[in-house]
């Protein structure tokens, strides 16, 4: 069973090494080395319950990665926009998670005011564009080659959802 818990600053020791157990494959995050507690301690301070959270997952009480929304931009005007970020830990990957994470997130996104969810995907990293096109994602943006990773030029692939409340 899978559950959603509100990340606690003890968590976020764990919430790193998932993350970073994706820098060395080029494929997930534009970090290029590991990131430290320490360094990732304001924006974990920028995630509120209310407004943007960051859960930890668990799969039968068991921690296995962790989902967040964060601010698109930092403006107000986009404060009904967010964009979210999931991490599983490598024994999770590949185990057909995404898709019931991806429809938690957007059913709690109109409690907290959100009414688009964006995500940033590396265009090379295909298992995470075939997860967030199944769930009803579309892509509304590509940038060509405007990243960098060991001397390869790589794009990013913009994609959003628009999340409507359930009026049943």
């Amino acid at each position: 069973m899978l559950s959603y818990h509100t990340a606690q600053l003890s968590d976020l020791p764990f919430i790193i090494d998932v993350y970073n157990s994706t820098v060395a494959s080029r494929m997930v995050t534009a970090d290029t080395q590991p990131v430290t507690v320490e360094s990732r301690l304001g924006w974990f301070a920028q995630h509120h319950p209310q407004t943007r959270p960051l859960w930890l997952l668990k799969w039968h009480d068991k921690a296995c990665g962790w989902v967040s929304l964060s601010s698109f931009y930092g403006r107000p005007a986009f404060n009904k926009t967010a964009e979210i970020s999931l991490y599983l830990h490598t024994d999770f990957r590949g185990q057909k998670l995404g898709i019931p994470i991806l429809e938690y997130v957007e059913s709690v996104c109109p409690a907290l005011g959100i009414e688009t969810i964006m995500s940033f995907i590396f265009g090379h990293n295909h298992p995470s564009i075939k997860l967030f096109k199944q769930a009803g994602y579309a892509q509304w943006g590509f940038l060509p080659t405007i990243a960098e990773l060991d001397e390869t030029k790589r794009d990013l692939v913009i994609l959003g959802k628009k999340i409507v409340a359930n009026l049943a």
